[in-house]
């Protein structure tokens, strides 16, 4: 599910056409990482490059058109592999496509997030449905450190820190004047299931009983006595844009993150979302039950 450029919150002009936003973001995080390796200022590079420094600073915050020729020749200037250059200029080919972007998990923590944090920080709104963990927007940091990796692929020491601290800082976005409105939906088992332990467990609901009184969060529980449903199989995320043709689907599991854009997957998202929300329970009953789980870890 950083670092975090700020982009513009505006609505999008009506003939204005962006192209797919998450192809355009990974390649410009790709390639502001690439020039922050080669120590290189944004001018430099577009002297050496025979482009703008506006041209370089546009590809780098996802803005406007991109030619891949221009992105190949930033590449040699800042000596990516050829590997490096070869999926940076695939994705400037590719920047209009608007198929679903996948995102292996694999590399930098805060390189890999970075996009979910420059989406979040455009959304107007979030919907969001947690299948089994707590969202990151809502972890405590004891929380987040308590769950588990996978054996074998446990990231080190340092690069856990860092994803600790990044998630903490994303957090901030809730608190921002110009905070999107976020309506969670947990489902009981994310109550239930304990991480960390009991203390853990009761800092964390204190969080969301403390975030829930928050005027611009909303946030509901799916409880077990209502059954089971196929809109609930896995949690995913509606990053909402001023314009809903320009909404994000955002979905990860075990070895990346997918990210969504076509028109019938933005639909077919947003009537799960609303069908699971009339099945949640009311906000009032939802802290009621966050209160009772507190309550029951700390029994047990």
């Amino acid at each position: 599910m950083t670092d975090e450029p700020h982009g513009s919150r505006r609505a999008a002009e009506p003939n204005q056409d962006p192209g797919p936003t998450t192809r355009r973001r990974q390649l410009a995080f790709g390639l502001l990482e690439l020039r922050r390796s080669s120590g290189l200022t944004a001018e430099e590079a577009g002297d050496r490059a025979g482009v703008s420094k506006a041209t370089v600073s546009r590809y780098e915050t996802g803005k406007g058109n991109v030619r891949w020729n221009q992105v190949d020749q930033l590449c040699r200037v800042y000596e990516a592999s050829d590997e490096e250059r070869e999926a940076l200029v695939e994705l400037a080919k590719t920047s209009r496509a608007t198929a679903g972007w996948w995102v292996p998990g694999a590399g930098s923590v805060p390189s890999a997030l970075g996009m979910l944090i420059a989406l979040e920080n455009e959304a107007k709104c979030i919907r969001q449905f947690a299948s089994s963990v707590v969202p990151g927007l809502l972890q405590t940091s004891s929380y987040a450190r308590s769950i588990k990796g996978t054996p074998g692929y446990e990231l080190p020491p340092e690069q856990v820190q860092s994803f600790l601290d990044t998630r903490m800082r994303r957090q901030q976005l809730l608190d921002q004047p110009s905070r999107p409105l976020y309506h969670v939906l947990l489902d009981e088992s994310v109550l239930r299931r304990c991480v960390g332990g009991a203390e853990v467990m009761a800092e964390q609901l204190d969080h969301l009983l403390e975030r829930v009184s928050h005027p611009d969060i909303t946030m509901q529980v799916l409880p077990f006595g209502q059954g089971a449903y196929s809109a609930a199989l896995a949690g995913f995320m509606i990053l909402g844009a001023s314009d809903p043709n320009f909404d994000v689907i955002y979905a990860e599991n075990t070895s990346g993150s997918l990210y969504l854009e076509q028109d019938e997957e933005r639909r077919q998202y947003s009537a799960a979302f609303a069908y699971l929300q009339a099945e949640a329970l009311s906000t009032e009953s939802s802290a009621e039950m966050i209160a009772e789980a507190r309550k029951k870890h700390l029994r047990a």
